[in-house]
């Protein structure tokens, strides 16, 4: 998944925001327990105001994680 979610963050840097969430680091176990993240991969779409749009779980093709952004940027 990180090739394809870095090549995202490349495309689509300054109209979206990626974060990265790493399951074993202490720092980060606020934003995991509030997006009940707990698997990796995970992958959360979360609106401005950091409402999940959507999220996937595992392995995701390219064109449907795009097609979700895109869609997200539309709105």
């Amino acid at each position: 998944m990180a090739p394809i979610v870095h090549g995202l963050e490349d495309k689509y840097k300054g109209q979206m925001n990626f974060v990265y969430l790493d399951i074993d680091d202490p720092n980060t176990q606020l934003f995991k327990e509030s997006l009940a993240y707990y698997y990796q991969p995970h992958v959360f779409l979360l609106d401005a105001e950091g409402n999940i749009i959507q999220q996937w779980i595992g392995y995701v093709q390219q064109a449907e994680l795009e097609a979700a952004l895109v869609s997200a940027l539309e709105e």
